[in-house]
């Protein structure tokens, strides 16, 4: 029998069938010595075959194949630095949620997600959350860091789940494909979720103050079908996002206006830090491209996958507790 992968704990995998029934399923343990580096060799959004077994009292199910993935988004393993851990596969269009205080998403944080988006051939779209509770200082962060990315190429959406602006308009973009949410906990996955489709009725949580931070709502990643032909995975939040498998040379290729211009530098092989006749700096020092875009690309060309949540928010964040004490 064959089915899609809607739920996965770690250990069993709720299976919708193509009759449309769901199954608890587990997986054969030779997926796990197979040499796979995830540590989640099956994700929400698989399509696997399995055979159904019969206990006493219920009937599960044993996966043991898993089909050819069109794509699938990965993030380094919180625990296991050598690992990737794959967040859902065979996804037609990822909604990335960025908040600019409540709690902040920084570009450090979306670029890194873009970078692995553009790697895996998945189409982002920026989705501006949140947006009825900006002030005006907050509301030209937004638009700025908005600008930024529209400039690029990458379609924004500017959303306020609690009021319903640009609701449906991400409804319209979602009919009739798989899509994705994703972005920091507290952005407002499942409430953004739940504006959509009422009836699903997520949990939520409020923001800690104390913090800024988002709490989990979200445990595991799980696909729910809605009531206007779509699909969407909604993901635990990501506090970082480790980058993997990824050479030197090929990063800069997954920034589109970077990619643009490449062919523009003296050499082949240039890593756009200290080469001479270097187009993409060039194209930095007449504005042509945005400084934060550059900095994220260093520290992604740099390894800095240690510190890349260190940024002005952490900085400010400090400075605030310490005028506390």
């Amino acid at each position: 029998m064959t089915g899609t992968v809607y739920k996965s704990t770690g250990s069993w995998y709720t299976v919708k069938s193509d009759k449309g029934d769901f199954i608890e399923c587990r997986m054969k343990g030779k997926f796990r010595i197979k040499g796979i580096k995830s540590t989640n060799p099956i994700a929400v959004g698989d399509i696997v075959d399995y055979e159904l077994e019969e206990t006493s009292d219920t009937v599960t199910g044993i996966i043991h194949k898993i089909h050819d993935r069109k794509n699938y988004i990965v993030r380094k393993s919180v625990n296991l630095s050598h690992q990737m851990h794959i967040i859902a596969s065979n996804i037609d269009r990822v909604f990335l949620l960025v908040t600019i205080n409540n709690p902040p998403t920084t570009f450090n944080f979306i670029d890194r997600f873009l970078v692995t988006a553009e790697a895996y051939g998945i189409e982002t779209i920026l989705v501006f959350n949140k947006i009825d509770t900006f002030d005006e200082a907050t509301l030209d962060e937004q638009l700025y860091m908005q600008h930024v990315y529209q400039e690029i190429g990458y379609q924004c959406l500017r959303v306020s789940a609690t009021t319903g602006k640009g609701v449906e308009e991400l409804k319209k973009m979602m009919i009739g494909k798989v899509t994705m949410f994703s972005g920091h906990s507290g952005v407002g996955k499942s409430t953004l979720v739940n504006a959509l489709e009422p009836t699903l009725n997520l949990k939520t949580k409020t923001i800690s103050e104390a913090s800024k931070q988002g709490q989990h709502t979200t445990t595991f990643a799980e696909m729910y079908d809605l009531s206007f032909d779509a699909r969407i995975i909604d993901t635990p939040g990501i506090k970082g996002f480790g980058i993997v498998d990824m050479e030197k040379e090929e990063i800069s290729g997954y920034f589109p206006e970077f990619f643009k211009l490449k062919d523009q530098c003296k050499f082949n092989n240039c890593l756009h830090k200290e080469e001479p006749h270097c187009a993409i700096k060039k194209a930095l020092e007449n504005d042509e491209i945005a400084w934060s875009r550059y900095s994220s690309y260093l520290k992604i060309l740099e390894g800095d996958d240690e510190n890349y949540r260190t940024d002005s928010f952490d900085e400010e964040r400090k400075a605030s507790d310490e005028t506390r004490k």
